[in-house]
């Protein structure tokens, strides 16, 4: 996974401020949707309630609450997979009486809450020591992922009930870094391209960029290569985003993803780019 390093100082206010946007356009999705849009499946086993759901136990974890408890065969599924898995089903399923509103009401009293608390902490205790859902590293770094997170959710939201936006801006593109920074782990562990190769990786928008990454004895994101890439691809930051995140098939997308130079690598590349638990 991709090295990590303490938030800094002057992180704090950007990070806090990208989860004050991002949770405040969740809430004015929400807002808008009818019952039977909340009741729309969104990912296996949740419909929309229950994204939303998770988000809320999710961040009343982080305030202090404990994981509710509920009756093991409750958190059962084929969706639930990990121990991490069946504390955020145990947050589902605690919430499922929740009417759609009171919900939402629930989102937006415990986002700010977060807020509040977040605005109150120290650098210190933002750098400080904690687990994180990419490995040991600080708070902070802990609160940058809860961007992705709830955006990803956004995504799923907006995906389901056929709403697509949200999809450039400072929180997009803090997104789709948060993948850029896994594209070493990506293309040599999940991918596993050969030693001596390279792949530059193109996202033609609404996030514009364009990533190399060199295996030479593990796999690195470099700021450029001395010649042509082995392999490349190309496609839209959206279906970057929703291959990482395991949200479609690779198989039923590559019809939309342009492959060149070793087309077998970059398929291979293509083809593993999922990397989210």
């Amino acid at each position: 996974m991709p090295e990590q390093s303490p938030i800094g100082a002057g992180e704090r206010q950007r990070v806090v401020a990208l989860l004050r946007e991002e949770w405040g356009v969740l809430a004015e999705l929400l807002g808008e949707l009818d019952d039977v849009a909340w009741s729309t499946p969104a990912l296996p086993g949740w419909d929309v309630h229950d994204v939303v759901a998770h988000l809320v136990g999710t961040e009343r974890m982080l305030a202090g609450a404990t994981v509710p408890t509920v009756p093991v065969e409750e958190t059962d599924g084929p969706h639930v997979r990990n121990d991490i898995a069946r504390a955020n089903e145990a947050w589902v399923v605690a919430l499922r009486s929740r009417t759609h509103a009171e919900l939402l009401a629930d989102f937006r009293s415990v986002t700010a809450e977060r807020l509040a608390a977040l605005e109150a902490m120290s650098d210190a205790e933002l750098d400080a020591p904690s687990w994180t859902p990419a490995g040991n590293a600080t708070y902070g770094r802990f609160m940058e992922i809860r961007v992705f997170d709830s955006w990803m959710h956004e995504q799923d939201v907006r995906a389901a009930v056929g709403r697509p936006g949200n999809e450039e801006g400072p929180v997009a593109e803090q997104c789709v870094g948060e993948v850029v920074r896994a594209l070493g782990y990506i293309v040599g562990k999940r991918a596993g391209l050969p030693d001596g190769s390279s792949v530059s990786l193109r996202l033609t928008g609404p996030v514009e960029r364009t990533v190399h990454v060199v295996v030479e004895g593990r796999a690195a994101v470099v700021d450029a290569l001395p010649g042509a890439a082995t392999a490349e691809v190309a496609l839209s930051s959206s279906l970057f985003m929703r291959l990482a995140g395991g949200r479609v098939r690779a198989e039923d997308e590559l019809g939309h993803v342009k492959l060149s130079g070793d087309v077998e690598l970059a398929r291979q590349v293509a083809s593993h780019l999922a990397f989210t638990i």
